[in-house]
């Protein structure tokens, strides 16, 4: 497959804060925004990836700023959109990334007041988390005047399956509060979008891949080529390529694009 190009100067002058940007899509996510000219500010619980994922952005010649962050926490959201603000200037686009995966049963796996419950924790952080980091970026953007915010969704809000249902119930209503507060911010110059993958090619489907593989007593190209070919490219899309429709959605070219929920997927489902 062909590698990406970049336009160095489609971001030129733009911050982009990106959420969950550790291993896997928040980190390429990051790189990608920074390779088309913005500079990046970086959340995340973990310090060391945080700084890992820093070093890469700076040897590009990029401006970036980071903060250790729990999103469902919003002293640490505020603090962090206040850090970029005051280290890089302004902020125009948040990539909320930052996601809690789990599974369980609608009806095997009951709903209860302890705070560790997988359902109670997947709304906290897919769902408030990902509007309390929403709250604390819409302040300097509408003194701005302008913004994009793009929410990371997931091919479990089109495509049921069971035992998803913690993480694909947050999400759906992290997909009506997209659309919601498009029609809030819309005046304010804030566009707010959501995109949705499929399979990612990347480190958790390559294991997937190969445990398929394992399990099926087959070779690891038989599963690449099963898992390819239920999609009408032929193909799954790499982190690379999703994080570039997240880029397409910082820059003036979506100016006129809000409230959409964009699938991702190289033809999955349509």
């Amino acid at each position: 497959m062909a590698e990406l190009q970049s336009k160095p100067g489609l971001l030129s002058g733009r911050v982009a804060l990106v959420s969950g940007a550790g291993p896997g899509l928040g980190r390429v996510a990051a790189i990608e925004l920074a390779r088309h000219g913005a500079d990046i500010s970086l959340g995340a619980r973990n310090s060391e990836t945080l700084a890992a994922v820093a070093a890469e952005i700076e040897g590009m010649g990029r401006r970036v700023t980071w903060r250790p962050t729990d999103i469902t926490s919003a002293d640490d959201c505020h603090a962090l959109v206040e850090q970029t603000v005051a280290e890089l200037g302004r902020l125009d686009t948040l990539v909320n990334n930052a996601f809690l995966g789990g599974s369980g049963n609608l009806f095997a796996d009951t709903f209860s007041a302890n705070e560790d419950d997988i359902w109670r924790r997947s709304m906290d952080t897919n769902l408030f988390g990902s509007l309390t980091m929403t709250k604390a970026a819409i302040e300097p953007m509408g003194r701005q005047g302008e913004g994009s915010i793009v929410m990371v969704g997931t091919m479990a809000v089109r495509e049921v399956k069971p035992n998803q249902g913690p993480y694909a119930i947050s999400k759906a209503a992290l997909l009506q509060a997209t659309r919601t507060l498009s029609t809030e911010l819309g005046r304010d110059g804030i566009r707010v979008n959501m995109v949705l993958p499929g399979y990612i090619r990347g480190a958790a489907v390559d294991a997937w891949i190969q445990r398929q593989a394992e399990e099926r007593g087959v070779s690891v190209e038989e599963v690449e080529a099963d898992l390819a070919s239920t999609t009408a490219l032929g193909s799954i899309p790499t982190e690379a390529e999703i994080s570039g429709t997240i880029v397409w959605l910082a820059s003036d070219l979506a100016r006129p694009v809000t409230g959409q929920a964009i699938d991702v997927n190289a033809g999955q489902w349509m």
